[in-house]
């Protein structure tokens, strides 16, 4: 018997409910089906359904069985897809994740966007500044911003990410331009609070020698906040300098709301990556949405529009 139709009516079974739903929908006697079952189970050595005359319910291992049968059938229709039509056919659900204030700037306004071309596909979006697990939680592909530590994880770098320190103009007219990073001392500087992620403090290339160092400078301030979006929003107010990331600033910095200052100091460009598990065969959805991020983040003037209206 056919191991590919026993999964397929498996998967047909379990998710209706029923083996006549099943053999009504492929056109078969409700018997069929319930052969191909016993023959699964039969040479799987496990039981996957307990069936009665009036319910079908799934065994603990079933169930577990029943999520792995419906990512590989999804997955092998992909993968027929990408050698159909031009490859550029993704259908299944996609579950992606990214930073909460970038996510909701950046990411967001592209995932419909992304399903107007691909209608076939459907979104899960998870916005969440904890690192998410990706393998483990069933995420296909995550957006994240600064250094990445060492993983089994695959990554595709889709843009530069600076970080400089921002005032309005009229917060320098009235107390002055820092010339130096250690001038910051003097200034009301807008900070993570010590429960963020910005433990090591804001990040500034010095003169060393013949060349340049990095070297990192917890300034002090009257308000710190563990939201970024808040401080980004003091400082728009003119209450302070932030050091915040050009995603979040290059609208301001354009349109002369904020002034960078200490740019002679400004520490080298971090990424913004695509990252997602290792796997032999990426599912078609999750390539072309890869491929979508990146087209949209490596244009310069993407940062200063946003994403795209819808047609």
């Amino acid at each position: 018997m056919d191991k590919l139709k026993q999964l397929e009516s498996f998967v047909s079974v379990a998710t209706r409910g029923s083996l006549t739903a099943a053999a009504k929908a492929e056109g078969v006697a409700p018997a069929i089906m319930g052969r191909r079952l016993d023959g699964l189970e039969e040479r799987l050595g496990v039981k996957l359904l307990v069936r009665t005359t009036r319910r079908l319910t799934l065994t603990h291992e079933g169930s577990a069985f029943l999520e792995d049968c419906q990512r590989l059938l999804a997955d092998l229709a992909n993968a027929e897809a990408s050698v159909s039509a031009g490859g550029v056919k993704a259908s299944g659900h996609l579950r992606i994740t990214a930073p909460a204030g970038f996510g909701r700037r950046h990411v967001a306004p592209l995932v419909p966007r992304f399903r107007e071309l691909h209608q076939d596909v459907t979104i899960s979006l998870n916005l969440s500044d904890r690192v998410v697990d990706l393998a483990g939680e069933g995420y296909d592909c995550a957006v994240r911003v600064g250094d990445l530590p060492d993983s089994s994880l695959v990554s595709v770098r889709m843009a530069d990410n600076r970080r400089l320190c921002v005032a309005t103009p009229g917060y320098l007219a009235r107390h002055g331009t820092p010339q130096q990073p250690s001038d910051l001392a003097r200034f009301h500087c807008l900070l993570l609070s010590s429960e963020a992620s910005q433990v090591r403090g804001w990040a500034f290339t010095v003169p060393k020698g013949d060349g340049r160092e990095v070297v990192h400078f917890r300034p002090g301030g009257p308000l710190d906040c563990s939201d970024g979006q808040v401080l980004h929003d003091w400082c728009l107010r003119g209450w302070g300098i932030a050091w915040r990331s050009t995603w979040e600033v290059e609208e301001d910095l354009q349109a002369g709301r904020l002034v960078e200052v200490l740019a002679d100091y400004a520490a080298p460009p971090n990424g913004i990556y695509a990252v997602f598990p290792q796997r032999k065969h990426l599912p078609v959805r999750v390539r072309l949405w890869i491929e979508f991020l990146k087209q949209h983040f490596s244009r310069p003037d993407f940062w200063r529009e946003g994403a795209p209206t819808p047609p």
